[in-house]
């Protein structure tokens, strides 16, 4: 078994085994108004960026709901697993990685796109300009650093050697180094690794200091695409309905207030975001920010977004035919912008 093999393997075993574990309920809505079920979402994010759900709190669109920041994490699964031990009550990962999880029976769903890709972000696979790899068949037994095992990154590199002929046996031979992404750049310019995957303003910001050069992105491989949802547990929506109404449209209001707002606005809320939330954090890489990415308004899901990820499975014997629909992996139900309505004011 491969690497990822490995991890998803844990993985699985892990959060099947604590999700049976009774949760901590979030703090309830004590005002006496009882429109909503909670007045607190816990989550985990990422020092030096600014999410989406963020950025729909700092815009006042969840109101009166706030959120309670309980920690960091570099990575989707992780992010996913504190949902299903009950740590958190809403996470993110890429599509791929919440297939995995829906197959092995993790009572979660996707609710909202968070992250994509399109022209202005996306993620490239970087080497120095000296190095000697060219193509697909050089990148075998190099070293290749990413945020994390089984999920957006490593599916890229896969999909690249497979669409130039090379196959899962062959794919072996990489070697995948689990690097934060904020230190990618870092790695690569100390050739600690062959290539780096840089994405977001992490890549935008490598370009600008120069002496790398792309392999290939995901853009060049899929065109625009929501990469990556929210997820909630299923149980939990069934408990907070009006809470999770209010979350999903606060977020897709920012969504679109990000698309439609100047770049150099929405940059400048990021950085006065970080400075009032106070996690002792670097706030220079957030200037390169251009774009969530998500494709869908509102961040509204589609078939093809997780469709794409099935079909990939199958082909790696990951799934079997037909034991997924795309369609069970998700929600729109909640979302405001479904059909080009208006969002909930």
């Amino acid at each position: 078994m491969n690497a990822a093999g490995a991890w998803t393997a844990l993985t699985l075993v892990t959060l099947l085994c604590l999700s049976s574990c009774a949760r901590r309920e979030a703090p309830q809505d004590r005002s006496g108004a009882g429109e909503f079920e909670t007045l607190e979402l816990r989550y985990q994010g990422n020092n030096g960026t600014v999410s989406p759900a963020e950025l729909a709190e700092a815009l006042g669109y969840l109101e009166p709901i706030r959120l309670n920041f309980v920690g960091s994490t570099v990575s989707g699964p992780a992010s996913v697993q504190a949902v299903v031990t009950g740590d958190t009550d809403f996470g993110g990962a890429f599509n791929g990685a919440i297939i995995k999880l829906v197959a092995a029976k993790v009572p979660i769903v996707s609710v909202i796109g968070y992250y994509g890709v399109d022209e202005y972000r996306q993620s490239g696979f970087y080497v120095l300009d000296d190095s000697p790899i060219q193509g697909p068949r050089d990148i075998l037994g190099k070293k290749v650093s990413m945020n994390t095992l089984g999920a957006h990154s490593e599916f890229m590199v896969k999909e690249f050697l497979f669409r130039n002929q090379f196959t899962s046996r062959d794919a072996q031979q990489v070697t995948l180094v689990v690097i934060p992404p904020v230190n990618g750049e870092q790695v690569l310019r100390q050739r600690q690794v062959d290539i780096a995957v840089l994405g977001d303003i992490y890549r935008d910001r490598a370009i600008e200091a120069g002496g790398i050069r792309s392999l290939f992105s995901d853009y060049e491989l899929f065109g625009k695409f929501t990469a990556g949802s929210y997820v909630m547990k299923t149980d939990f929506i069934d408990r907070h309905p009006r809470t999770v109404r209010k979350f999903i449209a606060g977020v897709a209001r920012a969504l679109e207030w990000a698309r439609e707002t100047p770049r150099e606005q929405v940059v400048a809320h990021f950085v006065d975001i970080m400075k009032q939330r106070q996690r002792n954090e670097e706030a220079s890489a957030v200037k390169y920010w251009r774009s969530y990415g998500v494709n869908g308004k509102g961040g509204t899901i589609s078939d093809r977004e997780f469709q794409i990820w099935i079909d990939w499975m199958v082909k790696d014997g990951e799934l079997t035919p037909g034991q997924l629909t795309a369609s069970s992996l998700y929600t729109n139900e909640l979302n405001p912008y479904v059909g080009d309505a208006q969002p909930i004011r």
